[in-house]
This record gives structure tokens, C-alpha cells and sequence, in this order.
């Protein structure tokens, strides 16, 4: 362990000396954020596509009993998810579900803990851009799709998903990039993540601002990377789905 004497008094030169003896920890830090933040961003977007099919249930006349009964169900739970997990902090959710699981003596790996936390938040978030992204949609779109034949399952796959998908990208590249940075709230449950080796060194040097400014730095040289990065892909899949769609002559319909 190093000591606190040892380091140059000076800010600079305490920045350059705790990042020279300790990029490891950064490092690992680094890796860990990304993973969870990668993790939880992907596997939300896959829970939120399952979500956003009950949130988006819309209750007819030609609906029997039954199946209005259904659909309300859906809205109902889908819209609770939704709000719960948009209406309190991460910190908070991630503490209850570590803390709680291990109350009733079911104690997940923290790092698998972190990944689910940001996924079921992640989802909350995401269910919400899709329902925006499909609702945008003109729905003149859907009825000409109905009225050729189309099932309403093949109409969202084939006319109204492709068309919302260019404009969700944006938001879900956005959301990564937030939850870059929102994996830090995780260190309340012990994720060595990039914040939590930061607080570690400074514990060790006692040179919590020096520290916490390579933290900072270090955020901000990922997120400009992923934003940057993000652009690129966005421009490229808006490309590929613009000629998807003209290139799609013909499409099947079930009889």
C-alpha cells in the first residue's frame, strides 16, 4: 500500500501519480462499467420489444369479453413496470433487489446483479421509446396494410417496426450512453465498477478529489468514444433500412 506522504503535494503531479500507480484498477473498472452498461443496454432493448407489445394493446368493439379483460391486464402491468422503474432512483432499485434477495437468502453474484438492475431499468426507458417510435408512425400505414391482407402481426413486422426503428435508434444509442455513466450508482451495492475503484484509491491516498477527477476524465474520454461511435452506426443502419425498404418490392401476406 502506498502512502499518503509519498505523493507529490501538488494537484497535477497527485492526478499523474495515483493514475501512474494505479491504471490497473482503472482499468478494470473500465472493463466492468462497460460490460454491465453493454449488457443491461442489449438485453433491455430484447425485454422492452416484449413489453411494448402489451403496453401498445389497444381494446376494440370486436374484442370479446375475455379478451378485453386480457388486454387491460396487459396495459395495466405493462404501464406499472414502466412507471415504478422510471419513477424511483437505480440506487434505490439496485439496493432493494441485492438487499432484498439476500434478506430471504437468495444472494446473486454482484456483478450479475448489476447487469440485471440495468436491464429491468434499461427496459423501462426503452418500452416507452418504441411505443413513441411506433405511435409516430402515420396510422393511415396501418390500415392500408390491413386492408391488403395483412395480419396485424404482419403489419407491425413489415410495415410499421421497419419504418420506427430509425427513429428509436437515436434514443437507445442514448440510453447506452447513460447508462455508461449510471453504472456508478451500483457501487452502492459493492460492483467494481469505474466509480468504485475510484473511491477505493482515494480511500487509499486520502486524495478523494484527485481521484475523482480521473474518474471523471475517464468517463468523459468513454462517452465521447461511444457517442461518437453510436453517430457512425446510426448513419450506417439509417442507410441499410432506407434501401431495405425500397428494395422490398413484395411482401407476404397469409390468406
Amino acid at each position: 500500500m502506498f502512502l499518503s506522504g509519498s505523493i507529490p503535494k501538488d494537484f497535477v503531479g497527485g492526478i499523474i501519480y495515483i493514475f501512474q500507480d494505479n491504471y490497473e484498477l482503472y482499468l478494470t473498472g473500465i472493463k466492468y462499467t462497460l460490460l454491465i452498461s453493454i449488457s443491461g443496454t442489449i438485453l433491455g432493448l430484447l425485454l422492452a420489444l416484449v413489453i411494448s407489445i402489451f403496453r401498445i394493446q389497444e381494446v376494440t368493439s370486436k374484442d370479446t369479453l375475455w379478451t378485453k379483460i386480457y388486454k387491460r391486464i396487459s396495459v395495466f402491468m405493462s404501464t406499472s413496470y414502466v412507471e415504478f422503474f422510471r419513477g424511483t432512483p437505480m440506487m434505490v432499485q439496485a439496493a432493494i433487489f441485492f438487499y432484498g434477495l439476500a434478506m430471504i437468502g437468495f444472494r446473486l453474484p454482484i456483478l450479475l446483479a448489476g447487469i440485471i438492475i440495468v436491464t429491468l431499468n434499461t427496459a423501462a426507458y426503452l418500452t416507452e421509446v418504441i411505443r413513441a417510435g411506433i405511435n409516430a408512425i402515420d396510422k393511415g400505414q396501418m390500415e392500408a396494410a390491413r386492408a391488403i391482407g395483412m395480419k396485424r402481426g404482419q403489419s407491425f413486422r413489415y410495415i410499421i417496426f421497419p419504418q420506427a426503428i430509425k427513429n428509436m435508434l437515436p434514443a437507445i444509442g442514448n440510453e447506452l450512453v447513460v447508462n455508461i455513466k449510471d453504472t456508478a450508482v451500483l457501487s452502492v451495492i459493492g460492483v467494481s465498477e469505474l466509480f468504485y475503484m475510484g473511491k477505493s484509491v482515494a480511500g487509499t491516498y486520502y486524495r478523494y478529489t484527485e481521484s475523482f477527477v480521473i474518474v471523471a476524465v475517464l468517463y468523459l474520454i468513454i462517452v465521447l468514444i461511444a457517442t461518437r461511435l453510436l453517430t457512425i452506426l446510426i448513419k450506417f443502419a439509417n442507410g441499410n433500412l432506407k434501401i431495405n425498404l425500397l428494395s422490398s418490392q413484395s411482401v407476404p401476406v397469409e390468406v
